[in-house]
């Protein structure tokens, strides 16, 4: 029951980054599209703003969403670190984060519903508005 207790929302934001990136290089993920970027030593790793506007044949939609998926897994490490070490401090997270944390997971969970945002982020993001309110109230109750 002490691990539980450990685990924040930034631990949480950590592992589902690390899964996030984790599925990008796997086999059922984007692989193919990794293995090219590295051939590049994932430089220039697709045309850019010459993609546009977006049209089949003229964009390679692939590698925008292999590359996409890639940077949002190792983003979601960072703002983990940022969340877990405030939450580290006794702190509370503010509240507009939270909001717009939700918000975005909400829209993802709208467009992409049958996804990981989903099945690990949503319950993710509930927990953490709901854990941080529940955690102002009562340091205003005591107060």
């Amino acid at each position: 029951m002490k691990i539980i207790k450990k685990i924040t929302n930034g631990i949480l934001l950590i592992i589902i980054g690390i899964m996030h990136t984790q599925f990008v290089f796997s086999s059922g993920g984007f692989q193919r599209q990794i293995l090219l970027f590295s051939k590049s030593y994932f430089y220039n790793v697709n045309n850019g703003m010459k993609e546009l506007p977006a049209s089949l044949g003229h964009t390679n939609f692939e590698s925008f969403a292999a590359f996409w998926f890639l940077y949002f897994g190792i983003f979601l490490i960072p703002i983990g670190l940022l969340v877990h070490s405030i939450e580290n401090r006794k702190q509370f997270l503010p509240h507009s984060f939270t909001v717009s944390y939700i918000v975005i997971v909400l829209l993802g969970c709208y467009m992409v519903p049958n996804s990981g945002i989903t099945i690990f982020m949503l319950p993710q993001a509930l927990y953490m508005l709901i854990s941080n309110s529940i955690k102002v109230k009562k340091r205003n109750n005591a107060s």
